[in-house]
């Protein structure tokens, strides 16, 4: 039965894959939501950190708050509708076409909620309260697909409940920074191709894609970061503001790794690897990245306003390599994978039609972290183009209801993934038609 190679190709090929697994979400956090006010949406965010009147400067830009009027709570909803559809091959370890379908539609409808309070303290010094979901994403294959070696389902979500406290120099220099909890939590799966393993291991009864296992990981953590800012006015009209959110380490320490094991492969296994490809603990870090942003704002005329915006997010620094440590006798993980530094460019205006009405619209620019040569089935990301719709309604001084709507151009992007450790062998060739629409609602009352 070749005990030694058939632990030496079981436990390579598992570690491969949970390893996979434990950093999938980091992939899901490529798509950085910046979706959190249906003002800001209208105008493809465009002044998220000097634009008058929008309370989700409290999170973006602390120092901004002094762009806020009196006491206000505001409430956004964004949902997003993102399909991912893939179309092409897969090929087993001896050559033979993969079996299994194209996967179906593995994206998503998903809510994004958003929650401010701002209120002055005397004359030059505020105070803020957020929640916010700065990183989320989700794909979902079905069963038996021809990828699935790769992945299954991925989810992400990230939470942030900050606290921001921001002083007014003058009437044209602010200042700002907000601490923040960031609660996170992840569920990512793919099936294991034991048939594979045992096969190359001339285990009697096995060929590839004869006994497919699965391993889920699951975990959750919560930590701190931070956001500084300021606000510089030239004049009355042209407000710029820069802004730098710190990268946010999150360290799991009791993370699930939950394997299934057909009782054929656990049979083998018993004898081969006892102890191992058993559901465990583990532990692993993860760092969300940093980002600072570039804002400015500048009134032509009392009804017209024009902003800018450009971001500039560091993933390359914060997924260098994950490692991951298991409480069981299955060997640590690590993995190195190839996302790099992306831009964000936006461009956006308001333009009051009365006293009651406002219109917005705006375009933008959004980089992918990925590329064709690291691109995989949990996030088939690619490059974004914005084009964005507004109106704002204030039927009275105190309240204030928005509306916003974004549609994301993309091109279909690439996935080349070979056969490696990581998926038993099996490799897939193909593209994605991805799309992607925004819409979202606010509503402001002030106090």
């Amino acid at each position: 039965m070749q005990t030694a190679s058939t632990l030496a190709r079981v436990t390579a090929l598992a570690v491969g894959i949970a390893g996979a697994l434990a950093v999938g979400h980091v992939h899901a956090a490529a798509f950085q939501l910046k979706e959190n006010s249906a003002k800001g949406l209208g105008r493809a965010f465009a002044g998220s950190g000097s634009a008058q009147g929008d309370a989700s400067i409290i999170a973006v830009n602390p120092a901004g708050m002094r762009q806020l009027d009196g006491t206000l709570v505001q409430g956004d909803l964004s949902a997003i509708s993102f399909k991912a559809e893939f179309e092409g091959t897969g090929r087993k370890p001896t050559g033979q076409a993969q079996t299994g379908g194209d996967g179906g539609d593995a994206g998503m409808i998903a809510p994004v909620p958003a929650a401010y309070f701002h209120m002055p303290i005397g004359e030059k010094a505020h105070f803020g309260v957020s929640l916010t979901a700065p990183f989320g994403f989700k794909t979902d294959y079905d069963n038996g697909w021809v990828g699935r070696y790769s992945g299954l389902k991925t989810d992400l979500k990230a939470i942030d409940l900050g606290f921001a406290a921001s002083y007014d120099v003058n009437p044209y220099v602010s200042f700002g920074a907000s601490v923040f909890v960031e609660h996170l939590t992840i569920e990512l799966s793919n099936n294991i191709d034991f048939g594979t393993a045992l096969a190359q291991s001339r285990v009697p009864g096995f060929a590839p894609g004869s006994a497919d296992g699965k391993l889920t990981v699951e975990g959750d953590n919560n930590a701190v970061g931070w956001t500084v800012g300021g606000l510089f006015s030239v004049d009355e009209n042209t407000h710029i503001g820069i802004s730098y959110r710190s990268k946010v380490e999150h360290k799991i320490t009791g993370g699930d790794a939950t394997f299934d094991v057909p009782p054929p492969v656990a049979q083998v296994l018993s004898q081969a690897q006892p102890g191992r490809f058993v559901t465990t603990s583990g532990k692993a870090t993860v760092t969300l990245p940093a980002s600072a942003t570039l804002s400015v704002t500048h009134n032509f005329t009392d009804r017209f306003t024009m902003m800018g915006d450009v971001t500039r997010t560091a993933w390359s620094t914060a997924f260098d390599q994950v490692t991951i440590d298991y409480a069981s006798a299955q060997p640590d993980s690590v993995l190195e994978f190839g996302y790099r530094d992306t831009t964000f460019v936006s461009l956006g205006g308001d333009y009051k039609l009365s006293d009651a009405v406002t219109l917005r619209a705006g375009v933008a620019y959004d980089q992918t972290p990925t590329t064709d040569a690291h691109r995989d089935v949990r996030v088939p990301d690619t490059s974004r183009k914005w084009l964005s719709f507004g109106v704002g309604w204030t039927p009275s001084a105190n309240t204030e209801y928005n509306f916003g709507y974004t549609h994301l151009f993309t091109s279909d992007p690439n996935v080349n993934i070979a056969g490696t450790t990581n998926n038993q062998g099996n490799s897939l060739q193909g593209k994605y038609k991805v799309r992607g629409d925004v819409l979202a609602a606010s509503f402001q009352y002030k106090f």
